[in-house]
Parts: structure tokens; sequence; C-alpha cells
């Protein structure tokens, strides 16, 4: 296959893409740039109304036991040397 012939098939694939995206975003309500859920827009009839859910994390360090026998990732395994 020729350089050329690999570009026209990029290109069409690439066509076909954004066609995709296109209908996906006609066909899904609240597709990609309109405003996130609660941005000061009513909500739509018959949509759910989501309530934000905060998550506190606590100022206090985990406990260390958790720790323990853990690999830290690429080093290998703690108190010995790395290959």
């Amino acid at each position: 296959m020729s350089l050329q012939d690999e570009m026209t098939a990029v290109r069409r694939r690439l066509d076909d893409l954004v066609r995709t995206v296109e209908r996906l975003e006609r066909d899904l309500p609240g597709a990609a740039g309109s405003e996130p859920p609660g941005a000061g827009s009513e909500p739509r009839s018959g949509a759910p109304a989501h309530a934000q859910e905060l998550v506190t994390i606590p100022d206090t360090p985990y406990d260390s036991t958790l720790w323990t026998d853990s690999d830290d990732e690429g080093l290998g395994v703690r108190d010995r040397r790395a290959p």
C-alpha cells in the first residue's frame, strides 16, 4: 500500500469518526458542549435531580500497617536491592 493510499484511508476513517461523533452529540441528551448538571441551569423535565455528595477526607495519617508487605511499583521488594 502506498503512502497516498494510506493517507486516503486515514482521511476516510477520520471523516467517519467525525460523522459518528456528530451523530452521537445530536442523539444523546446532555452531550459535550452542554453545561454540567447543577451549573445554574434547571434540570429538564423527567431528568433525575442528582445531589452532589461531598466526601470528607480526614487529615489524620493512614495506619502504617496498611502498607506492610507492600512492594514499591517499579522498585522491587522493600529491604532488597533493585536489580
